[in-house]
């Protein structure tokens, strides 16, 4: 077979093993080499160190006993309930334990000034009553007073307390954190609490609150076209802490990427059932499903990823229901448990942008960060990624029966030879 002919199949098997991939979304061209993937995805790790008494909860600025080294906080989830609480002042961060909480980034990829001097944005006026607010607290002008110091020293410009108030409680780039950077028992700073550490119902909490963020950052920035959600695990995959955390960033435009995906969309309103789903069925690429959701092991990525499907009707992550929200949940959160801690990820989710012409569904992308492209890549636009689908689908389906077995994984999902074509029926069009 000429290698033109390999790369016009989204997946084809050549005669000495090598894989080679079209991804049917961006077009990336992907080579899986034969022998390369028996190399452990686990990146290594310096040797565990022993934790001093106290320090499990203050071995980052995202850690319960460092509130305030923080934005001030949006909101946050307390108790089993998950109880919500919201612009909590500064005197009363360490009145409760948030399991989760929600703030603004320090330094935002997207800034406060970024909307004001581009779009004209003014805040509205509840954000600028809770700023004012916030600095009437005696701890709440304390804490402004040191963000503002922090930011005035990183970029060179001082504002007025009051402005470095209005523009840190009103940004438009949040970070959702978890309350445990380490395990309640951890002896060493090893024993990281990833997403597949959480419970499913942590998980579905800690998910439901990304979502209830997203459609808020969404309402209150008029300007912002999308709003771009995502999660860096480990420092190989982009993360400035080892903490668990998620970030949700408004943006003017949707991005190259949904733009293209648009474009075929209006040659193909089908597009992720024929290219995708159907694909994914035929190929045996299936990981699980349940009643909400489908995993598969995606094609054509630079690293190995798993793509989750919600299967309802509903195209936005908040247009759908609280059940809906939970079956996706508990597949990314059982992919999550199966990739295990020391694997770095990278978490992206893609939806609909609001207002655009054709309907897509919420899909959420879990990549493997095992591999630096190198010169080969940059040279040909060839990547290597040393796990293929298929095997990337043994491996993921081996561990999820494990896992299931143990109890660990959420209710209903089905694994492997399990799932049927029923299970990869998309509904986003109907």
């Amino acid at each position: 077979m000429s290698d033109g002919a390999a790369t016009t199949s989204p997946l084809t098997r050549l005669p000495d093993g090598t894989v080679k991939q079209l991804s049917p979304l961006t077009g990336t061209r992907v080579w899986t080499v034969p022998g390369r993937a028996s190399r452990p995805i686990a990146m290594d790790r310096a040797a565990p160190r022993r934790l001093e008494p106290g320090e499990a909860t203050r071995l980052c600025a995202f850690c319960q006993d460092r509130y305030l080294e923080t934005t001030p906080e949006k909101s946050r989830l307390v108790g089993p309930d998950h109880e919500e609480l919201r612009h909590v002042p500064a005197s009363a961060l360490y009145d409760t334990v948030a399991r989760f909480r929600r703030f603004g980034n320090l330094f935002e990829i997207v800034s406060a000034e970024y909307w004001r001097e581009n779009h004209g944005f003014r805040q509205p006026s509840w954000v600028v009553d809770w700023a004012r607010d916030y600095l009437q607290d005696p701890a709440g002008r304390a804490h402004i007073e040191r963000l503002a110091a922090v930011r005035a020293a990183a970029g060179g410009e001082a504002q007025s307390l009051e402005e470095s108030a209005l523009d840190l409680v009103g940004g438009s780039h949040d970070v959702v954190v978890a309350r445990r950077h380490v395990v309640d028992d951890a002896e060493t700073d090893h024993q990281l609490v990833s997403s597949g550490v959480l419970t499913p119902d942590e998980h579905g909490a800690y998910v439901a609150f990304a979502v209830r963020s997203l459609a808020e950052i969404a309402a209150a920035q008029p300007h912002a076209a999308y709003v771009a959600v995502f999660q860096n695990w480990l420092r190989p995959a982009g993360a400035s802490f080892e903490h668990l955390h998620k970030q949700l960033v408004a943006i003017d435009e949707h991005g190259p990427q949904t733009d293209h995906e648009l474009r075929l969309l209006a040659g193909d309103r089908a597009l992720y059932q024929h290219a995708i789903a159907d694909l994914a069925m035929r190929e045996r690429l299936i990981v699980a499903a349940n009643d909400g959701a489908v995993a598969i092991a995606g094609v054509g990525h630079r690293f190995p990823a798993f793509e989750v499907y919600s299967t309802s009707t509903a195209n936005l992550p908040q247009e759908h229901t609280p059940a809906q929200i939970r079956a996706v949940s508990d597949l990314l959160h059982a992919l999550h448990a199966a990739t295990g801690v020391h694997v770095p990820t990278n978490e992206e989710w893609h939806y609909r942008p609001p207002g655009a012409a054709w309907p897509m569904p919420w899909r959420v992308v879990l990549k493997w960060r095992i591999s630096t492209p190198a010169g080969f890549e940059g040279g040909t636009k060839i990547y290597v990624n040393t796990i293929d689908p298929w095997e990337l689908r043994r491996r993921a389906v081996a561990a999820l029966a494990e896992l299931r077995a143990e109890g660990r994984l959420g209710d209903g999902i089905r694994v492997g030879d399990e799932c049927t074509s029923d299970d990869a029926r998309l509904r986003y069009m109907e």
